[in-house]
Order: C-alpha cells, then structure tokens, then sequence
C-alpha cells in the first residue's frame, strides 16, 4: 500500500459491530475521526444534489413528509434488489470517497480512523495504511441493531449477506478489535490499539 502521512487506518467491520463506538473511543484519545456514514448524511441532506439524483433514480416515494431522505424505505428497496443498490451505490460513492480523500490530507493529529463501512466490499483498502476489523459475534450483533433500527431478523440478515463474511474481513486485517463484552473492556482495547498507532506514526515520522 502506498504510505500516508500521517499513519491513515481504515475501521471497518460488520452492521452492529460497534463501529461508530469504537471510532468515538479512538477519538477521545484524540485521532482525527473520519466517518463514510457522516459524510453519506451530509450529501442527502435536502438540497443537495446527490439527494436531487436519488429521487430521480428511485422517486419522491424514497422521501418523507419533509422532503428528507426516508432511509428506512430506501434500504428496504435497495437491500431486496442488487440492481437498485447498486444505483445508489455508483450515486454516492464516488463523491464520499472523493471527500475522505480530502479529509485525509487535512489530518493534523499522528494518526486517524477512516471509518468505511464497505471498505473491502467497495475495494477502498488503498485509501488506507492499515485495516482495523471490529470482529463481534453474529447474535451480538443481531440484537443491537434489532434494538436500534427496529428491523426484523430477515432484513437485518439480507444486509449481512451484502458484506464482506467474518472471515473476509480478518483475512484482510492488520489490526483486530473483539468486541464482544463490556464497554470498559471496550475502551481497554481501545486504548493498547492507540498506543501501537501512535508508536507506528512516530516510527514512520522519526
């Protein structure tokens, strides 16, 4: 992979793995954090052009009663129809990676958390230096993001199927996170994989 400076590390991980916790963690320990999801929000946000394509694509039915981005519809549409994600995907996916491309020449801190979603899936593993698995057991998972997005079973699997298997992923890692326990274990974990990020970065800026 070509080297960045500062040490760059892509976070990725299965849906209700705990990304968007473990990437907060990293950046109160003060990493510049560098999120796909966020970046995905601001670029449907109403008036933007990329929402003004999406319902072009997809129709105003994709929308709620504000005129924003129904994300609820719009997964069920595009997670039953490989086709239609795809749309979506070629939609955004072009001006996100353009954006962290950006924030990443921008990062003052010695090192940052990319963290992108479909990283394998989507192969953008050379935007990074390095690839943090957060790895967390299926029926973990499964109950989060049932008590988060209110989705049954079914449609949380139909997501699961459209990302990178478990073993993918740790095939593809050079950093491994479990998170299977307690949130102060969590933050331990947490903690060793800083220290190593910022040994690396002082070794590679020294």
């Amino acid at each position: 992979m070509k080297p960045h400076h500062p040490l760059t590390v892509g976070l990725t991980g299965g849906i209700g793995s705990g990304k968007s916790t473990v990437a907060e963690l990293f950046g109160r320990l003060g990493a510049t954090i560098i999120d796909a999801d966020e970046i995905a929000r601001a670029l449907v946000a109403p008036g933007e052009p990329a929402l003004r394509e999406i319902v072009t694509t997809f129709g105003s039915a994709c929308l709620d009663e504000r005129g924003q981005l129904d994300r609820g519809k719009l997964r069920r549409l595009i997670f039953s129809d490989p086709a239609r994600r795809q749309q979506l995907e070629a939609i955004l996916h072009p001006i996100i990676i353009n954006n962290i491309i950006r924030l990443i020449h921008n990062i003052q801190t010695p090192y940052g958390i990319v963290v992108i979603p479909l990283l394998l899936e989507t192969n953008q593993t050379g935007l990074v230096d390095r690839i943090l698995v957060i790895d967390t057991p299926v029926n973990v998972r499964l109950a989060r993001v049932g008590a988060r997005d209110h989705l049954s079973k079914d449609e949380i699997n139909a997501i699961i199927k459209t990302q990178a298997t478990r073993e993918m992923q740790l095939r593809a890692a050079d950093d491994v996170i479990c998170n299977a326990g307690h949130l102060d274990e969590l933050a331990i974990l947490v903690q060793k994989q800083h220290d190593r990020y910022l040994e690396m970065a002082n070794a590679s800026s020294g």
